[in-house]
């Protein structure tokens, strides 16, 4: 470790609220369980050590990353030459008709919330995982909800104080927002305000949602989910735009893995790596599985795509180190 990583592990050991480890390997923390260590590993459980842990870095002009509950990451094998933080701030409550979260909390904690007090349109993200401030950083999404919707103001620290954003300013799109681009910029909470509704029907709509995700992704796969985004049938080349069926378009977007199955992607294998027999859009680790293959296997499927259909298909996942 450099001279300059030293110094600043010894003023983060200082910061109150914060628990510093050296060398955690990130496959410990990350859905893929794959990723070598990083020089410094931060847990911050409260907003002013996570303020005071990334000014430190960024005063030490040391790379600093702000990881989630790792579910939608790739970890370098050679892990991370900086510090890398995590929030751990879970506060979750119903007040006067809004629900505030902090960033550190589960989502499915918020789920389970809105599902109990009978508030409707996050029952449909039953069983994603992932912290709540992944789930705005990614304007997370399923079957015809995403959070953007609920949003009323987002909390973040900008890297030298905390400010709030309304829907607008915080530039949501499909799997997008404005901290994606800004990455300096760190989700601390949000308020939501959800309109009500049967407490008894969204527990039951939950219920089979987690049944056919668990189908799909079992809580013990090693996985990130889908690794590349859905498609807007209208943004497609024409050619590749003609072939999709009626019952493949919904909500005006087309499903990745019907045309990674068009190409061959089910059932495909890179070492440890291997995507789903059953479906052409879930990769996950067998064991052993490297980051350097994932990256093979998906430009690999990179260029299956964009040989036969003109077009890219672009990940969801996001990449450390």
């Amino acid at each position: 470790m450099s001279e300059t990583h030293s110094e600043l592990a010894r003023c983060l050991g200082a910061i109150e609220g914060l628990r510093l480890d050296r060398g955690v390997p990130l496959s410990r923390h990350t859905r893929f369980a794959i990723g070598g260590p990083a020089d410094l590993f931060g847990v911050a459980s409260t907003p002013l050590a996570l303020a005071e842990a990334f000014q430190a870095a960024r005063a030490a002009e040391v790379p600093c990353y702000l990881l989630g509950d790792g579910s939608n990451v790739v970890a370098d094998d050679d892990g991370f030459r900086g510090l890398v933080l995590r929030y751990t701030a879970d506060a979750l409550s119903y007040v006067d008709g809004a629900v505030e979260a902090a960033a550190g909390g589960s989502l499915q904690a918020l789920v389970d919330l809105t599902v109990d007090h009978g508030l409707e349109g996050l029952h449909t993200l039953e069983r994603i995982p992932g912290s709540v401030g992944g789930a705005v950083y990614g304007n997370a999404g399923a079957y015809g909800h995403q959070i953007d919707e609920f949003v009323q103001s987002v909390d973040f620290l900008d890297g030298h104080e905390v400010r709030s954003f309304g829907p607008d300013e915080c530039d949501f799109d499909y799997r997008e927002s404005i901290f994606k681009r800004r990455k300096d910029w760190l989700i601390l909470g949000v308020r939501l305000v959800l309109p009500p509704g049967d407490a008894a029907a969204l527990r039951a709509r939950a219920r089979e949602i987690r049944t056919i995700r668990d189908e799909k992704f079992p809580p013990a796969m090693r996985c990130a989910g889908s690794i590349f985004k859905n498609l807007f049938l209208d943004s497609l080349p024409a050619a590749a735009a003609k072939i999709v069926p009626e019952r493949a378009v919904r909500s005006g977007k087309v499903a990745s893995a019907f045309f990674l199955e068009q190409v061959g992607a089910k059932g495909m294998r890179n070492g440890g790596i291997e995507i789903a027999p059953y479906h052409a859009n879930l990769i996950y680790n067998l064991g052993g599985g490297t980051a350097a293959q994932i990256h093979e296997l998906v430009h690999e499927l990179k260029r299956r795509v964009r040989d036969r259909f003109a077009f890219e298909v672009e990940e969801e996942v996001q990449y450390v180190g």
